[in-house]
């Protein structure tokens, strides 16, 4: 897959794509739905945005990000996206007409030969565009527009927003039926203060700065060990949230991967989050967390035993 930071200057190999228009955030079924209408008319692309534009509007507002930019194009990729436009989202952009996006991005500067939307698409100034606004323009100017209707599933419409309501009420498994797939955070495994060692845990950690939280508490987990020498798929608990016991407050994620042994120190990871097991708790010495841990252990692995 070809990445493409801006819609001048294109090489031609990547004009003349039929292509997905939006965010995109967390890839979920409804996204794909949508691809899946784009791949049928030409050479798959997808253009989507970065920064989100609500994280250029409120730039202070709490993390909503179900994924950050790069685990985003690599689920694409996965999907077949043969060039994937990630466009610059500043003032200039946010300043055009719908006619002029329509116009100056899709037309001139993308060469799409076709897009497709989702029913409640809106683009240009104050959003001033939609969908049927968009079908218009394809006419005018000569690219052909698919209106996609919303995808519903056994847990309502699949939307970014109902899977952060879902993960933050710690529904690991609703927000997965929306999706499509378990809702994974990547990253680099970072030097943490090795406390998980000394209690005979060790675990990954890895960042969420940016990201929506899952309700903080202890998961049953999927790892994937995306590169070096571990690379493969794993098993194991995770714990989310500020470590109480300990006095943090910076939340990160901590996973300790069941039977395993190596140095995952700035590898990437990817955590899928299965279900969950209980909410953070303060314990009043070290014996209790571990007997605490133990048993987590023991649910974590019962519970991941049974998807097989």
């Amino acid at each position: 897959m070809q990445i493409h930071t801006h819609w001048t200057t294109l090489p031609e190999t990547a004009k003349g794509t039929s292509a997905a228009i939006g965010n995109f955030d967390g890839v979920h079924r409804g996204h794909r739905h949508v691809i899946d209408i784009a791949r049928k008319h030409g050479p798959l692309g997808i253009v989507t945005f970065e920064p989100h534009p609500r994280e250029f509007f409120a730039p202070g507002a709490p993390p909503f990000r179900l994924m950050n930019a790069d685990a985003k194009a690599s689920r694409l990729a996965k999907l077949g996206v043969e060039h994937l436009f990630q466009l610059p989202f500043n003032a200039a952009m946010m300043a055009m007409s719908p006619e002029e996006f329509a116009q100056q991005v899709i037309k001139d500067g993308l060469g799409l030969s076709h897009v497709v939307v989702g029913a409640d698409f809106c683009f240009g100034k104050a959003r001033a565009g939609t969908a049927d606004n968009l079908v218009a323009f394809g006419r005018e100017m000569g690219f052909g527009v698919t209106i996609a209707p919303l995808l519903e599933t056994d847990a309502g419409v699949s939307s970014s927003s109902a899977i952060r309501v879902a993960l933050a009420e710690g529904k690991p498994t609703q927000a997965a039926e929306m999706l499509g797939h378990w809702h994974r955070i990547e990253g680099k495994v970072n030097h943490g203060d090795k406390r998980g060692r000394e209690l005979g845990f060790p675990t990954a950690n890895i960042s969420i700065d940016g990201l929506h939280a899952p309700k903080f508490g202890v998961y049953a987990v999927l790892v994937d060990v995306l590169d070096g020498p571990h690379k493969g798929s794993y098993e194991g608990a995770a714990s989310i949230g500020v470590k109480p016991t300990f006095g943090a407050n910076l939340p990160c994620l901590e996973t300790f991967i069941f039977d395993f042994d190596g140095d995952l120190y700035d590898t990437r990871i990817s955590v899928a989050f299965v279900e969950y097991l209980r909410p953070e708790e303060t314990y009043s010495d070290l014996d209790a967390l571990v007997t605490q841990m133990h048993a987590d252990c023991d649910a974590a692995r019962q519970i991941l035993g049974d998807l097989s």
